[in-house]
């Protein structure tokens, strides 16, 4: 049986296969209430009948303004408990487990009425110069990660994961080309990474279940000024130490640029590769990760923990069911006979 398509425990939680659908922003909340709607229960079903191990859902906002768009999912309330309940309900029924990522979006946060971010520094020209965050702010912001967790419990989330990568509020704390504060909370790397340390404690006393956090591992910048591998490699250290249960790595996302590196099937792996030498806790791997034969290296070469399936997943919801075929793993079951009658022989 393929290491890819097999049970695993990873991160505190018992997987039937080691393929996660990752954060994917929908943006089909077309009420604009951050609710779950029969979009989001067709579409996050119907990877789940495909065998999907994990899937986490779409970056859910802990602040109204904190939303990337109006059209977001949100976790701001406890209005939005019983419709993400029922979602994971349903996702668990067909034995997936279910994470949620909770995001602000900070500079990033197009429809923000008071956009805020570390430093008033804009993204770009259309989204404006955002109001840089008094303490004041950061204090609520802070306890609104907590108390999402809170209600992330509540709705039976088997893990939540910071949003911590492409460009939003937390990466832009973390990163020197967008934050320029002055205060305990800039500077040195050990002050930009103060704003997650300090609300990590409150969301683990939240949530018992598995915390994750995104991160992206370079800014595809070109500049000299954005973090180092080894400096994201001693956040990397400090998350472990302080609670975080697995690393999600990414790349981009903070300035408004193309990737500076060649872009081809696993070209963000060799981030997870470099995050995996400085930590003990697992690692995923991300990025046009659409060949199962490459997931399958990258598995048993130790260079991943979990395996990633964004676009591949959207494109083909029995993306699990071909790996099998290519992998010539008999093991792996279909969802029922049904489906079995489905699949190609």
């Amino acid at each position: 049986m393929s290491l890819l398509l097999s049970p695993a425990q990873v991160a505190g939680l018992s997987l039937k296969n080691r393929v996660v659908m990752p954060p994917m922003c929908m943006y089909a909340v077309e009420k604009e209430d951050g609710k779950v709607t029969p979009f989001h229960y067709a579409h996050y079903g119907a990877r789940a009948i495909g065998q999907v191990g994990l899937i986490i859902l779409e970056a859910t906002a802990v602040e109204p303004d904190g939303r990337l768009t109006n059209n977001d999912l949100g976790i701001w309330s406890d209005d939005h408990i019983a419709g993400l309940k029922s979602l994971v309900d349903e996702l668990h029924a067909f034995g997936a487990k279910v994470g949620i990522q909770l995001g602000h979006g900070g500079r990033k946060a197009a429809n923000a009425i008071d956009r805020i971010a570390p430093s008033a520094l804009a993204y770009n020209q259309d989204y404006g110069v955002p109001r840089e965050m008094t303490v004041a702010d950061i204090k609520r912001v802070q306890n609104s990660f907590a108390a999402a967790a809170k209600r992330a419990q509540e709705a039976g989330f088997d893990l939540i994961e910071l949003h911590g990568a492409h460009g939003y509020l937390i990466n832009q704390f973390l990163e020197p080309l967008t934050n320029h504060r002055k205060d305990s909370y800039g500077g040195s790397l050990e002050n930009r990474y103060r704003f997650v340390q300090e609300m990590l404690p409150h969301i683990k006393a939240n949530f018992n279940g598995s915390v994750w956090i995104r991160l992206s591992l370079t800014a595809y910048d070109d500049s000299g000024i954005q973090n180092t591998i080894e400096d994201w490699q001693n956040i990397g250290r400090w998350l472990e130490r302080d609670g975080i249960d697995c690393i999600d790595v990414s790349t981009g996302g903070l300035l408004d640029s193309r990737p500076n590196i060649p872009v081809y099937g696993g070209y963000q792996a060799p981030y997870t590769s470099r995050m995996k030498e400085a930590v003990s806790i697992p690692a995923t791997a991300v990025g046009l990760l659409n060949s199962p034969e490459l997931d399958e290296y990258l598995l048993q070469t130790q260079q991943a923990d979990l395996i990633e399936i964004g676009r591949g997943l959207i494109r083909n919801v029995n993306w699990l069911a071909d790996a099998a075929a290519i992998l010539h793993d008999h093991q792996f079951k279909v969802y029922n006979n049904s489906y079995e009658r489905g699949q190609v022989k």
